[in-house]
């Protein structure tokens, strides 16, 4: 079979299965296959795939109609430019969390000490260390996703210090220039409106925060409070609907409260000052 009939069928089969983009997918799935890019594949469509790699085409297209995430079947989820190894243990990173990286660079220095909350994947806080050079640690309640985390730190070279930790608690009052963090912000009661893609692959733990999806913040602007210096910045990602309720937490302790929206409006990054 060539790789166009091979991209063909494909497609038909992600179509069926209500799949977003099943014909970038189908061909995204065939250059992982053959570890060529999806440029190979469009400029190749007469070659033939073997018996084999036919086989392993269906298998991964099979999984991919399941609505299983294109990235925890190839692994890889670029982010800011560089590839993060992605397992179901982790979120896969999302473009809009990209503006929260820019937030974050604008408020430091190479001097600057930065604490990652809930780091998952490691894409912010390795991504910070890579562009400022600046002194980065990162937490996460899950030695899995600390586990992925420590690998995407050594394959990229980036010197971040990592720690199985709930919150900021293994660390000192008043020792960090930034607290940044991508918490859990979905409510239980919203799980139906996500695609099966999130819903039923990446973690609950990452995902949900109670209920209305604010369970997480109020311990996490504490515990910010707590580590950060006298005019340190707190940044934190925002989900849908959150920006108010949020902003309603940060007390006598904040100023210089800003939220900023995202590409499709939508407020996206909160960021405050510690008085």
């Amino acid at each position: 079979m060539t790789l166009r009939q091979a991209v063909h069928r494909a497609q038909e089969a992600l179509e069926r299965a209500g799949v977003e983009n099943p014909r970038l997918d189908a061909e995204l799935l065939l250059a992982w296959l053959l570890g060529r890019d999806r440029t190979y594949v469009l400029a190749h469509p007469d070659d033939q795939l073997s018996e084999a790699q036919l086989h392993r085409y269906q298998q991964l297209i099979h999984r991919r109609s399941h609505r299983e995430p294109l990235q925890y079947i190839t692994g890889v989820q670029e982010f800011y430019g560089r590839p993060f190894r992605v397992t179901p243990a982790v979120l896969i990173p999302r473009p809009e969390t990209e503006q929260v990286v820019e937030a974050v660079l604008a408020r430091i220095t190479p001097e600057s000490r930065v604490l990652d909350i809930g780091c998952g994947s490691g894409a912010i806080a390795i991504t910070v260390q890579l562009e400022k050079k600046c002194r980065v640690f990162a937490t996460d309640l899950s030695p899995e996703a600390i586990a992925v985390a420590r690998e995407n730190a050594l394959r990229l070279t980036a010197q971040v210090s990592l720690a199985v930790c709930n919150l900021a608690r293994c660390f000192q009052n008043a020792s960090f220039d930034v607290v940044v963090s991508n918490p859990p912000y979905v409510g239980w009661e919203e799980r139906h409106q996500l695609p099966p893609e999130v819903r039923e692959y990446e973690p609950a733990i990452a995902l949900y925060a109670g209920s209305d999806g604010l369970a997480f913040y109020p311990s996490l602007i504490e515990e910010a409070a707590r580590v950060l210096k006298p005019g340190g910045w707190l940044v934190l990602e925002l989900g849908y609907g959150k920006a108010e309720p949020v902003r309603a937490l940060l007390r006598e302790q904040w100023t210089a409260v800003s939220i900023h929206p995202d590409l499709a409006g939508i407020p996206r990054v909160l960021c405050a000052r510690r008085v």
